[in-house]
């Protein structure tokens, strides 16, 4: 975390949050949906040479996608402000998430339950590196098909990896998520 002292002489902190994902999952979306500011995204046209390697069956009407990175910021009290960095979802863009994860106090890995298996380079990739992280469960079409129990079941995570469900377009559930995962980044620091 850094400190930096505000106008009122009281320190502000701030931190770096990264926010991952399989493709399609809503990285972009819910930066965009709790960032105060106009989010910096780096989307591209998805063009015919995708075809065969990103899978839509679950996302059709997709047309653009991440390619470096999702940037966004949010004051969740006058004293504590977090950087948002959403990472790219396909493989072919993970070399660049050693960068974009230096200097981070943790990551909320946003989960399809639909597309499970779209989460495990996620969760191995922090589970590896031993940067705290949550896994929220976010909502399409208004459904939680899976309950976060069975969810830490099929992902083999243990009990002390927060597991909560969301919907990435509404900003008080995005909020909430982040709020966790600054709890649980915290407690990681404390033990």
């Amino acid at each position: 975390m850094d400190f930096a002292s505000s106008d009122a002489g009281r320190a502000t902190t701030s931190a770096k949050i990264v926010v991952a994902g399989g493709f399609g999952v809503g990285k972009t979306t819910f930066v965009g949906a709790v960032s105060e500011i106009n989010p910096l995204r780096t989307e591209a046209v998805m063009t015919s040479a995708s075809a065969g390697i990103d899978d839509l069956t679950h996302t059709g009407d997709k047309t653009t996608t991440t390619v470096a990175m999702d940037f966004g910021r949010i004051t969740l009290d006058q004293d504590l402000i977090l950087y948002l960095f959403g990472t790219p979802g396909q493989d072919r863009f993970w070399f660049m998430w050693d960068d974009l994860v230096r200097g981070a106090i943790g990551a909320v890995v946003l989960v399809d339950t639909r597309r499970l298996a779209d989460c495990f380079p996620a969760v191995d990739y922090f589970e590896n590196s031993g940067l705290p992280f949550v896994v929220a469960l976010n909502g399409f079409d208004g459904q939680q098909p899976y309950q976060p129990e069975e969810v830490r079941e099929a992902l083999q995570i243990g009990p002390d990896t927060p597991i909560i469900t969301t919907d990435a377009r509404h900003r008080a559930d995005a909020k909430s998520a982040l709020i966790t995962l600054v709890e649980h980044a915290l407690m990681a620091r404390l033990k």
